[in-house]
């Protein structure tokens, strides 16, 4: 999935600000849905404003898994590594 998501062109800074941006989202809803229906309840201001604001957690994963991939990916640095755990393992001579 994280492969996929690259491919559609975001990154994880992207990821990271639709969470930023969805915190910010969940305040404006909340404070939108006091305003706009004047009799509904507060209870329905703070469902509105916890729907949203539940979205942030997984913007922040999918930022965090992106930029695992990002960085170890199959164009990251995992290959250098690779190439050093070879020279690493050579058997030593003994006697």
């Amino acid at each position: 999935m994280v492969t996929y998501l690259r491919k559609m062109g975001l990154s994880s800074n992207v990821m990271y600000a639709m969470g930023f941006g969805s915190i910010a989202l969940s305040v404006a809803s909340w404070a939108t849905s006091l305003k706009a229906e004047p009799g509904a309840d507060m209870a329905r201001a703070d469902r509105w404003g916890i729907f949203v604001g539940q979205w942030a957690p997984t913007f922040f994963a999918l930022g965090a898994a992106m930029r695992l991939d990002e960085q170890w990916g199959a164009k990251g640095k995992h290959k250098e590594m690779e190439h050093h755990m070879d020279d690493m393992r050579e058997p030593m001579h003994v006697g």
